[in-house]
């Protein structure tokens, strides 16, 4: 091994070696100097390892698929302010450990955009996992059986960002949402809630089974929080209405 591969292997230059003919070979077309050189040199590794975290990170978040903000579609979604959904898209309510809570009928958007800044949220270094509420009371409900239920607290309590999905589609059982309001509990002011649901607060204390504990739930979920309660057509729908499949007054009977 020469002089130089040995440096690059002990300094853990992992990206760099692959990179580093075709940086000469740059450098030299470019005339760079030996301080742009450094920096394209630098960029090449530092590049390389970001990708490979972020890669890591979103197989972590267990994302279903991958959105991202560019790719909504708003004007078919007019109800949504863009300005609220970019200083979201900023992360600010994450380092400030807040939560977020999309409301709003089947289809409408609510999970694309909750994995959108997800995905922000992995693209900026932080930990994020997503789960449905169904795989939630899941694996909280096989972990009490297992007597690890403290253990499966902490690590749901650990991703910067925790998204949860489909709150409401299905009623709790009390046990069930017990499980819940410990694991908001303990989530609270410490790491951000992206939560999703077909419900509007009203109706909680019917998703939850009883009125006090969904009461409980709202107040930790909302006292430092943004709602975007999304009001509109189906995206799911809508490609069914340009085939003339579904007519227009359809679309309140589909769920």
């Amino acid at each position: 091994m020469d002089t130089l591969s040995s440096l690059m292997t002990r300094l853990k230059l992992e990206f760099l070696p692959n990179a580093l003919d075709s940086l000469c070979e740059q450098a030299s077309k470019q005339d760079q100097n030996y301080r742009e050189f450094l920096e394209a040199v630098l960029s090449s590794e530092w590049a390389g390892r970001h990708q490979k975290g972020l890669e890591g990170r979103l197989k972590q978040a267990r994302l279903p698929w991958i959105k991202t903000i560019e790719q909504f579609d708003f004007s078919f979604q007019p109800s949504i302010d863009r300005k609220v959904v970019r200083e979201l898209a900023g992360l600010g309510f994450v380092e400030r450990a807040e939560n977020v809570v999309l409301l709003g009928p089947p289809g409408v958007g609510k999970t694309h955009l909750a994995i959108a800044l997800a995905v922000k949220a992995a693209e900026a270094g932080h930990r994020v996992l997503f789960m449905s509420l169904d795989k939630l009371m899941t694996t909280l409900k096989k972990a009490q059986l297992e007597n690890r239920l403290e253990r499966q607290m902490q690590l749901l309590t650990c991703p910067r960002l925790l998204v949860l999905d489909e709150i409401g589609y299905l009623p709790m059982e009390p046990d069930e949402a017990s499980l819940f309001f410990r694991l908001v509990t303990r989530r609270y002011e410490k790491g951000s809630v992206i939560l999703t649901s077909n419900k509007s607060f009203i109706d909680w204390g019917e998703v939850f089974g009883d009125q006090a504990i969904a009461t409980a739930i709202l107040d930790r979920l909302l006292h430092h929080s943004t709602t975007l309660n999304i009001k509109g057509d189906s995206y799911r729908l809508k490609e069914k209405k340009k085939a003339g499949v579904l007519r227009p007054q359809e679309n309140n009977s589909e769920h």
